[in-house]
């Protein structure tokens, strides 16, 4: 029980330590911005254009990620008892993505709704992650890890469909045709993103039809190749996060 405790309050610094860097970029992200608008570095303080910023898209997303990190911080240091503080702050992060960007430009509402859908079942896949692979990584915990792998199958048998039905719904109104999809970049770069999730999804797949069963059986080796796993797992998140930096920054949507 000692071991699990010492886990769970590392796991819950690890946490505080990503949403304090959340806090950080979002304002980082802000003065950018201003910065982009004026062409020089000036315009990350100056405040008539930051007051501009403020008034659009832009600032409405700021203040409520700022909310939103805020509470989940918040959460993390009450403990247990802020659980739905920290939930409740998380999901109002996540809605500040329907504030700006592509799906932004859309108007509608329905497109909006994915975007949250999507971003939940990205943002509990991403979550159990770090949990786990700790819980992998010492014998002591490994009947722990096998039991939140399997419960993660469990919301997962949800979650992922829900993931594919959205993203290909969100994806089919962006690019609007398959010959947008081969011939423009957007396109490209979405197929590319695809290919990334598909092999996501895989390795996924492989965690809980095999390696998760093989653990709860008491198979020490198990442990190992889920560890190494959940390892390819976060680069193969990484380069997906990446694809969609580039797809909402760089790349226009085909018209």
């Amino acid at each position: 029980m000692a071991t699990l405790m010492f886990r769970l309050d590392r796991t819950r610094s690890i946490s505080t330590i990503f949403a304090v860097l959340g806090l950080s970029a979002t304002i980082l992200s802000f003065l950018l911005r201003g910065a982009n608008l004026t062409g020089s570095w000036s315009g990350m303080t100056d405040p008539m254009i930051l007051s501009l910023l403020w008034t659009t898209p832009v600032g409405t997303a700021l203040a409520l990620r700022l909310v939103g990190l805020n509470l989940l911080l918040l959460g993390l240091i009450l403990g247990r008892i802020g659980a739905w503080t920290s939930v409740l702050g998380g999901i109002i992060a996540i809605f500040s993505f329907t504030q700006i960007g592509h799906i932004s430009g859309s108007e509608s509402t329905l497109m909006d709704f994915a975007l949250m859908l999507h971003l939940l079942a990205i943002a509990l896949w991403i979550g159990v992650l770090t949990p786990l692979y700790r819980l992998a990584s010492s014998s002591t915990t490994y009947p722990l890890a096998a039991n939140v792998g399997h419960r993660f199958g469990v919301v997962g048998s949800v979650t992922v469909p829900v993931l594919i039905v959205v993203g290909g719904y969100m994806g089919y109104r962006l690019v609007g045709s398959f010959t947008a999809l081969i011939e423009t970049g957007y396109g490209q770069a979405f197929i590319i993103k695809l290919l990334l999730v598909g092999g996501l999804l895989a390795l996924g797949a492989l965690n809980k039809l095999r390696f998760i069963p093989a653990l709860r059986l008491g198979d020490p080796v198990a442990a190992s190749h889920l560890s190494k796993s959940i390892s390819v797992e976060w680069l193969v998140i990484l380069a997906i996060l990446g694809m969609t930096a580039v797809l909402t920054t760089n790349l226009t949507l085909p018209k």
